[in-house]
C-alpha cells in the first residue's frame, strides 16, 4: 500500500444528525475504535482520528456535512484511511471528503446489534457504490477473527480486499424456463407501457445518497416522480377531522391489534399520538389519490419530524391490503382493497421494487404485500430444527400486518424511541410468520440500475430466543428471522450495496424459485441489470 506517512492510518467516524443519539451511541463507538485500533497496532500500524471528542457536543462523531468537508480538507488525500462505524451514521457527512480522497478506504463496523451500526456501514457502501468510489469493508465481533485478521492484512498490504463472490450468477448467464421468462417480460412491458408514478415526500432522507435514483435511469423503466412535499402532508393532517381519525383507530382496535398506551408524552406512546397518527395515513392516501401515485415514500426524519409524529404506523398500514379504508372529502373509497405500496424513508430503489413486486404477485396469483427491511445482525442458531445462520431484519414500523403471526392480532405499536423521534408515534410491530420469501435489492452502479435476489426463508424461533434478539437491537420494531438460502454472512455482507432488502412472502418453496425467476426476467426487461444470489433453483449456466 502506497501511503504519505509510513504506517500510518487515520481514522474518522460519521454519526447522526441528532445530538440525542449521538451522546447515546459514543461510548458503544469510542469501545469499539479502541478495540479495532489494538488490531491494527499488532501489525505495526499506528492509528491517528482525524477528528477530536468534543466536549461539549459529549461525542466524538462527525455530524454534519460541513463538518466533513472540513475535517477532509486537513486530510492528505493519499492517506490510507477507516471508516469506523458502530452507530447508524448519516452517510453524506462523509461522502463529500470520500469523494476526492486519493489514499485506500476501508469501512469497518463491529458485529453488534446494539446499535445500527452495520446499517449505517452498508449504507455507506452503497453510497460508496454509486459514487463510483473504490473501497473495501470488513466487519467483525471483536476484531480478532480469521476472517477481519486476513482481510485487514490483505488491505494493510495492498489497500484492497478480495472477497467469496461464488454464490453470484449473472441473470444474463443464466437460464431460465421459457414459460418464466416470457411471463416476467410480458409482465414488465405491459408495466413499463402504463407508466408508474412514485409520490416522494422530500427526497434523500438521512443522507442516503445510495437511495436516490436518478431521472434518468428511472425514466427508462417506466417510473416517473411525482415530487411532493412532507409540509403539504402535514397541512392535509391539519384538515383530517378527529371523528376520521377515530373511525380509523376503532378499526384497528377490533381487528385486535395492541397499543401500549402511557400517559408522559415524552416517554410514552399517548392515544393523542395515535390519532396523529391515523390523520397522516389519512392525508396520505388523500394526497396520493389527488396525484394519482400508484406507490408513495415519506422521508419523516427531516423536518417532518419536528412537527409531528413518526409515520411508521402509517406506513405498515400502507403496505397491507386489509386496512382501514379511507374516504376522499367527496365520500370515494380510496385505493379500495389494495395496498399503496410504501417505500420507507424515500429509498427509491425499494419503491421501484416494492411496486413492481406487489403488481407482479397480484399477477402470479399470490399476495404481493412487501416491506424493506434493515439488516441489522444475525447469529448462527441451532434448535428447533434450524441449525444456520438467521439474519435478523428489522425496521422502524414499515411491515405490513400480513407479515406477521396472527396478523393485526399478533401486531402492536410501541412508542418510537425518543432519542431519534423526539415527538413520538407508534411502530407497527409484530414478528414475521414462518414461510418461504423472495429477496431483492435494487442498487445504482456504475451509472445504471442493478438487482441482486434470490431466495430465503422466514423462520421462527422460541419466544425466549426472540426476545433476546429484541432486545439486543431494538424491540419497539417488528422483526424477522430470515435464512438466506446458499449465502454465508460474510459474503452477503461483501455483496449487499444498501442497508435495506426487499422481502416478499410466496405460498410455498417451488413457488419462491419460481417467482425468483420471474422477477428476474421482468427486472432485466425493464433495463436492470440482475444477479441472482445464493441457491435459486433450475438454473443453468451458459457455456
Amino acid at each position: 500500500m502506497k501511503h504519505a506517512k509510513l504506517s500510518e492510518i487515520l481514522l474518522v467516524c460519521s454519526g447522526d444528525l441528532r445530538l440525542s443519539a449521538n451522546q447515546n451511541c459514543w461510548t458503544a463507538q469510542h469501545e469499539m475504535e479502541q478495540k479495532l485500533t489494538a488490531e491494527i497496532e499488532k501489525f505495526g500500524w499506528s492509528v491517528k482520528r482525524a477528528h477530536a471528542y468534543d466536549s461539549s457536543k459529549k461525542h466524538g462523531f462527525i455530524d454534519s456535512q460541513r463538518m466533513g468537508i472540513d475535517i477532509f480538507r486537513n486530510i492528505d488525500p493519499k492517506q490510507p484511511i477507516i471508516v469506523a462505524e458502530s452507530v447508524w451514521q448519516y452517510s453524506h457527512h462523509v461522502l463529500a471528503g470520500l469523494t476526492t480522497h486519493q489514499g485506500p478506504i476501508l469501512t469497518v463496523a463491529n458485529w453488534s446489534g446494539q446499535w445500527p451500526g452495520l446499517v449505517g456501514m452498508l449504507n455507506l457502501n452503497g453510497c460508496l457504490t454509486k459514487a463510483g468510489i473504490p473501497y473495501s469493508t470488513l466487519w467483525s465481533k471483536d476484531f480478532k477473527d480469521d476472517f477481519f485478521n486476513q482481510g485487514l492484512q490483505e488491505w494493510l498490504s495492498t489497500g484492497t480486499i478480495t472477497y467469496n463472490q461464488n454464490h453470484v450468477q449473472s441473470f444474463d448467464l443464466s437460464i431460465i424456463p421459457a414459460a418464466d421468462d416470457k411471463k416476467g417480460r410480458s409482465f414488465a412491458s405491459n408495466l413499463r407501457e402504463r407508466k408508474v408514478i412514485m409520490g416522494v415526500f422530500d427526497e434523500g432522507c438521512m443522507g442516503m445518497y445510495n437511495a436516490i435514483i436518478p431521472d434518468e435511469l428511472l425514466h427508462k423503466t417506466g417510473f416517473f416522480k411525482e415530487r411532493l412535499s412532507q409540509s403539504a402532508l402535514y397541512a392535509a393532517m391539519l384538515e383530517v377531522t378527529d371523528a376520521e381519525a377515530e373511525t380509523v383507530l376503532n378499526w384497528l382496535l377490533k381487528k385486535g391489534m395492541t397499543f401500549n398506551w402511557g400517559t408522559e408524552e415524552e416517554i410514552h406512546l399517548t392515544k393523542n399520538q395515535t390519532l396523529s397518527q391515523c390523520k397522516m395515513y389519512i392525508a396520505a392516501l388523500r394526497i396520493a389519490d389527488e396525484f394519482s401515485c400508484d406507490t408513495i415514500g415519506i422521508q419523516y426524519q427531516q423536518g417532518l419530524k419536528d412537527l409531528t409524529v413518526a409515520s411508521d404506523l402509517v406506513e405498515g398500514l400502507l403496505n397491507n391490503e386489509d386496512r382501514p379504508p379511507v374516504f376522499s372529502k367527496v365520500g370515494k373509497e380510496l385505493y379500495a382493497k389494495q395496498a399503496l405500496p410504501h417505500f420507507n424513508e424515500v429509498d427509491e430503489c425499494a419503491g421501484l421494487d416494492a411496486l413492481l413486486t406487489y403488481k407482479l404477485w397480484k399477477e402470479l396469483g399470490m399476495t404481493g404485500e412487501n416491506t424493506l427491511h434493515d439488516i441489522r445482525w444475525g447469529e448462527h442458531y441451532t434448535g428447533e430444527g434450524i441449525d444456520d445462520f438467521v439474519w435478523l431484519f428489522l425496521i422502524s414500523g414499515a411491515a405490513p400486518p400480513a407479515h406477521f403471526i396472527n396478523g393485526y392480532a399478533g401486531a402492536s405499536s410501541d412508542r418510537q424511541p425518543a432519542m431519534y423521534f423526539r415527538l413520538g408515534g407508534g411502530s407497527l410491530k409484530g414478528i414475521s410468520k414462518p414461510g418461504f420469501i423472495v429477496w431483492s435489492r435494487v442498487y445504482v452502479m456504475d451509472n445504471e440500475l442493478h438487482c441482486d435476489l434470490g431466495v430465503g426463508e422466514v423462520v421462527a424461533l422460541p419466544d425466549a430466543e426472540t426476545q433476546r434478539r429484541w432486545n439486543n437491537t431494538t424491540p419497539e420494531w417488528p422483526i424477522m428471522h430470515a435464512v438466506l438460502k446458499g449465502i454465508t454472512r460474510d459474503q452477503m455482507m461483501a455483496r449487499h450495496k444498501a442497508n435495506h432488502i426487499q422481502v416478499v412472502y410466496t405460498n410455498y418453496e417451488a413457488s419462491a424459485h419460481e417467482a425468483c425467476r420471474i422477477k428476474a426476467a421482468a427486472l432485466d426487461e425493464l433495463g436492470l441489470k440482475v444477479h441472482f444470489c445464493g441457491d435459486v433453483k433450475l438454473i443453468e449456466k451458459r457455456n
